[in-house]
């Protein structure tokens, strides 16, 4: 068992921590007035000093300007160093290297190489002409120039992997290709993570692996979310959110006391960084980083 003593929670809670770092996901927003909303989160957040930001890919690259423009716009307005995510889906090899060479000459440095969806959910075939996996876009972005690289980990096995060794064994190719950073998918249990993190160390992979921490908004549509990539939602939490569809502010406590458990435990456990997909909004985010002692 991990570590989950009452001593290192009071310590967790204590004060201001130098030691801790958080990064932020969004994504590109599709009309006006979800770009006030995302404008406003990402003013939020700023000023908490994430390590960066994030902004996600559409499956088959569906919103690859939009990318793109707020990305760059992060960057060029908050002074915090802005991510770009690519996917191998939907683009040649040639056109993926022009977006990587747009990134650099824009400032951008860090890039997080995803394999990507089919707009359709249906099964993965790789473009032609294209980069076919995600360890071959790492090898791709890194002999276009020195980009920091992160590529996503799934602490409860990747949906399409047969073994979870085959599952390690992919994401040791994505680190041999170049990536510097993991950052996983989301997960419930703490313990996930922290079995997770045994297995790729006695796999030989070295490199940051940083947790994916989804604060809940919507429980529904998480659940949903969680089938799609075989998170397991345990039937107490399901118990938990029974009958809060419309109760937002008791919805909200709950979902900000689970992830604040969430990230203690993994805390107590030597975990210092933090990766939160925060869905456009900051209200959560930002109290559970308070209690974080950020």
């Amino acid at each position: 068992m991990y570590s989950n003593d009452e001593n290192n929670l009071m310590s967790f809670a204590k004060g201001k921590k130098d030691d801790v770092k958080v990064s932020f996901e969004f994504f590109p927003p599709k009309t006006e007035k979800m770009n006030k909303t995302l404008w406003e989160s990402i003013d939020h957040l700023k000023l908490l000093n994430p390590e960066f930001m994030s902004v996600t890919y559409g499956a088959g690259g569906t919103t690859r300007s939009r990318t793109h423009d707020a990305v760059i716009d992060i960057q060029n307005k908050t002074g915090i160093k802005s991510a770009a995510h690519l996917t191998c889906v939907g683009a040649t090899k040639s056109s993926i290297d022009e977006i990587a060479e747009e990134y650099w000459e824009s400032g951008i440095r860090h890039i997080v190489a995803l394999r990507g969806d089919t707009p359709n959910g249906g099964k993965y075939v790789p473009t032609e002409q294209g980069y076919p996996y995600s360890s071959d876009l790492v090898a791709g972005l890194k002999n276009i120039a020195d980009f920091e690289i992160s590529v996503a980990g799934y602490p409860e096995q990747h949906p399409e992997s047969k073994t979870k060794q085959e599952d390690i064994d992919n994401l040791k190719k994505k680190v041999d290709a170049g990536a510097n950073r993991i950052i996983t998918q989301f997960f419930v249990d703490p313990e996930v993570f922290l079995r997770f993190r045994d297995d790729l160390a006695s796999a030989g992979i070295n490199i940051p692996i940083i947790p994916g921490i989804l604060p809940i908004t919507n429980f529904a549509k998480t659940t949903e979310f969680a089938k799609l990539c075989q998170t397991d939602i345990p039937v107490w939490m399901r118990d938990l959110y029974d009958g809060l569809d419309e109760d937002v502010r008791t919805r909200n406590i709950v979902s900000s006391a689970l992830a604040i458990q969430q990230c203690q435990i993994l805390y107590s456990n030597g975990v210092k960084d933090f990766h939160f997909y925060t869905l456009n909004r900051s209200e959560l985010v930002a109290g559970i980083c308070r209690v974080l002692g950020i």
